[in-house]
């Protein structure tokens, strides 16, 4: 009689052997290449799911080397084909995608997929499991789409599977083994979410800040709505970024740790919060007002052209973070009414041009002690640095400059009861800004340099330090001062 540990053992694909999804990864790849087959896909799908999958398997390949695989399942297999068991990859997924997956991992002897027009899903994937291993099989799957084929198989392994499915299917045959999925933790929500990102958006405070008015109330409580709008609308584009470059974050040191490059989080799941949080941000910079939504709009749109391609250009993707900077400080001041100056905008594009150099840089030295050459996705090179250094320190040399002749302008003359004292600003401006190109040079800079600047001990006290000499520059007059 055979036992179930001697059964052919028959592993799923999607949501099993991958927690991802390579029909939903197929579909942004063919997006990345042509947007305009998003027309094409409800055209394939009216043809059935198995014309569709083939369609698409036709215009568009999967990376299966840098897909994220379940290891502890992996090694389970390696072990159960070590003492001469056979192993089947039974997958929806279409033959290409499930034959390449095959030829990486080394483990199957046999591959059944979708093909010829037969979706292999449901019934159909059990038919086709019956007519090439038999009767007798042990079935490892994910969701309840597989009870079917659970109920005729003689063992099961269970693999991310709910307490409802599993529940359904200890209730029909017994378990051979269990993988527990890692899950989508709220802590795992709030970093694909970015919210450490919503820092940047405090730069809509700076005008506030920089025309006295914090003690408004109600300009206060207009910013508050404004930088919650914002945020959530960034953290929309933020999760279409991540999953516009799924294939490239898994070749970074760091980003393939991410929510969606490592599948932590379905695809589905995360376009679903995408568009929440857009609506939700759209909806409350209407009640800021007409032009504060405006510029919100202009931003999406810019920043959506930075991730669909832009940003693969060298400098003119750092040129666009910088101008997505200066656009916070923009819509901060239409937001509560308040004229922005020349040279504040002349500055922020200075500095925030360094800033998004900085980026850039920190990446390249990542790369450079990594052994790496080019930034994945990226129009860069480790060798770059030799120009990107001195062209991001000469951007914050810029921005002091226009900050001294902002001192000594006759505006300031009139706001200011002790402009003098601005000049203690300036310097420490020009030591926040080493600080910052030094803490890179040494790897020690986090992906964005603003999210830094307010985890960073040093750059913190440096910014309280200018707020309040920027403070006693304007109340103190200059016989108190001395």
């Amino acid at each position: 009689m055979i036992t179930t540990s001697d059964a052919p053992l028959v592993v799923d694909l999607d949501g099993t052997l991958t927690p991802s999804d390579t029909l939903v990864e197929s579909a942004i790849t063919l997006l990345k290449r042509s947007p305009l087959s998003l027309f094409l896909l409800p055209v394939w799908l009216l043809g059935g799911r198995a014309r569709f999958k083939e369609s698409l398997a036709g215009c568009a390949s999967v990376s299966v080397e840098l897909l994220p695989y379940r290891e502890p399942l992996l090694a389970y297999l390696r072990q159960e084909r070590a003492r001469g068991r056979r192993i089947v990859l039974a997958t929806a997924a279409h033959r290409s995608i499930a034959e390449a997956v095959s030829l990486h991992l080394g483990l199957f002897d046999d591959v059944i997929a979708t093909d010829a027009g037969v979706n292999a899903k449901g019934t159909a994937k059990l038919d086709a499991i019956r007519n090439k291993v038999g009767a007798d099989f042990v079935y490892a799957g994910d969701s309840s789409a597989d009870i079917p084929i659970w109920q005729a198989a003689k063992g099961a392994v269970l693999v991310d599977a709910s307490t409802r499915v599993a529940a359904s299917v200890r209730r029909v045959v017994p378990i051979e083994r269990e993988f527990a999925g890692e899950g989508a933790s709220l802590q795992v929500w709030v970093r694909a979410l970015r919210v450490h990102q919503w820092l940047k958006n405090l730069l809509l405070f700076v005008p506030l800040l920089t025309a006295f008015s914090f003690l408004d109330l109600g300009k206060v409580a207009a910013m508050m709505v404004a930088f919650f709008s914002f945020s959530f609308a960034a953290s929309a584009t933020y999760i279409v970024n991540d999953l516009w470059d799924l294939e490239s974050d898994r070749l970074h040191p760091r980003k393939r740790t991410r929510a969606f490059a490592s599948a932590r989080i379905p695809i589905p799941h995360g376009l679903a919060a995408a568009t929440v949080a857009l609506v939700l941000g759209l909806a409350m910079a209407s009640t800021v007002s007409s032009g504060f939504l405006l510029l919100l709009l202009v931003y999406l749109v810019l920043t959506s052209c930075y991730s669909l391609g832009l940003k693969g250009f060298v400098v003119l993707d750092v040129l666009v973070l910088s101008l997505l900077y200066t656009l916070r400080v923009l819509a901060g001041s239409v937001a509560v009414g308040i004229v922005t100056s020349s040279w504040l905008l002349a500055f922020s594009v200075f500095m925030f041009l360094s800033l998004a150099l900085v980026k850039r840089c920190a990446e390249l030295v990542s790369l450079e002690r990594g052994a790496g050459g080019s930034a994945p996705g990226r129009d860069y090179c480790v060798g770059d640095l030799a120009v990107l250094w001195p062209l991001g320190v000469g951007a914050a040399l810029s921005a002091v400059v226009v900050f001294g002749l902002f001192i000594n302008a006759g505006e300031t003359v009139e706001r200011y009861a002790n402009p003098q004292l601005l000049w203690l600003v300036a310097l420490a401006l020009i030591y926040w800004s080493a600080r910052m190109w030094i803490k890179t040079s040494r790897g020690e800079m986090d992906d964005d340099p603003v999210v830094f600047t307010f985890k960073d001990n040093g750059s913190r006290l440096t910014i309280v330090a200018m707020v309040m000499i920027t403070l006693a520059a304007h109340f103190a007059p200059l016989e108190a001062a001395r």
